[in-house]
């Protein structure tokens, strides 16, 4: 009977064969943790754009606030509150006085992020609660210089009818009460999704 492998090279060529198909096994293998997917196999159809015009609610006087402070500015800080964060859960209605008909909340949070003018990050879902978008979230995440007529922020996701959104938002104070800090916030959101 005649032999395959050499007696002398045996270890080495086992080797080199056992590790060519290990090799080969492993190369031919997707990684474990991902996979490509198709877009109609999943429920993506053909992406659109929307445009929702909200009015944004934010009440930090009186006995129930929508906007709370739980981080105050140091005691040393500028004239803007450098460092004041407020929690927010506002209403989103569909004009621009609060007994308009409420369509979702803004829940997130803003903090004074400038020292030389009023500049605050804004970091907010808007949670709808009508019609067909109930339970869909648009994500805002963006730099808001209150002070200047049109401040346009980022949509950087969502979730529901708005997984895999982008877009953007524009503000545009309607209302501020000096005194009592309250105001009204007219927010066109341009959103791309699916």
């Amino acid at each position: 009977m005649a032999r395959i492998l050499p007696k002398s090279g045996s270890p080495f060529v086992i080797f080199s064969v056992v590790f060519f198909f290990i090799a080969v096994a492993v190369a031919g293998k997707p990684n474990s943790f991902s996979r490509s997917l198709s877009q109609k196999k999943i429920g993506l159809k053909k992406e659109k754009l929307s445009h929702f015009r909200l009015y944004w609610h934010d009440i930090i006087s009186g006995p129930n606030p929508t906007g709370v402070i739980v981080v105050g500015p140091p005691s040393n800080t500028s004239v803007t509150g450098f460092g004041l964060t407020r929690m927010i859960d506002n209403p989103l209605t569909m004009g621009p006085k609060m007994s308009s008909k409420l369509v979702g909340r803004a829940q997130g949070f803003y903090a004074s992020a400038a020292q030389q003018e009023l500049g605050l990050l804004m970091a907010m879902n808007f949670a709808f609660i009508e019609g067909k978008y109930n339970g869909s979230t648009i994500t805002i995440l963006g730099r808001n210089p209150v002070f200047s007529t049109v401040r346009e922020m980022p949509v950087i996701g969502g979730s529901g009818l708005f997984r895999f959104a982008r877009g953007y938002v524009q503000a545009k104070t309607h209302t501020l009460d000096l005194k009592t800090g309250d105001a009204t916030v007219e927010y066109n959101v341009f959103v791309m999704h699916y």
